[in-house]
């Protein structure tokens, strides 16, 4: 058997997919938020912008506000560096707070989050096996050894066929 690479073991997401996942994230979180609702989103540059957009607006949330953790060049992941942080007067200890974000992989990027935000209801679109203990809800798992191509990271080409040309 030969090592795949990160493109032949993919899970390629639409922007119509991600939307749809996005919403159905949105309804689970419904049911586990706070009484009064959550104060804030904070979403994970740059992959949970877009979810943490579609989840805003599903749960009529106003205040958004960004994180930015870089824990990735390209496709090598390397130790989290927080480069941004949201408004701490507002968010406090993370009580009411929803962190959004695309996917969690190994989970290191959501331990840099819940330092700063320890009691903040994490989320996630998909979720991979071994950073599933750092998220309280989640929509799909994948394996650990996919690698997930969101909508931002494809343009539309033509492919060959896998057999014949015609």
């Amino acid at each position: 058997m030969t090592d795949r690479l990160p493109h032949e073991k993919g899970f390629h997401v639409s922007w119509d997919q991600l939307h749809r996942d996005a919403r159905a994230l949105a309804w689970r979180l419904q049911s586990d938020a706070p009484e009064d609702g959550y104060k804030a989103v904070v979403a994970i540059t740059r992959g949970g912008m877009a979810p943490a957009m579609i989840v805003a607006r599903e749960l009529d949330i106003r205040t958004v506000d960004t994180i930015s953790v870089k824990s990735y060049n390209h496709q090598t992941q390397s130790a989290p560096q927080v480069i941004k942080s949201p408004d701490m007067d507002i968010i406090g200890d993370g009580t009411g707070i929803l962190v959004v974000d695309d996917l969690v992989d190994t989970g290191k990027t959501l331990e840099a989050v819940r330092a700063l935000m320890p009691k903040a209801q994490i989320a996630t679109v998909y979720a991979k096996p071994m950073g599933r203990p750092q998220v309280n809800t989640f929509v799909t798992e994948v394996s650990q050894d996919t690698w997930i191509f969101f909508p931002w990271d494809m343009a539309l080409q033509y492919v060959e066929p896998y057999r014949g040309k015609d």
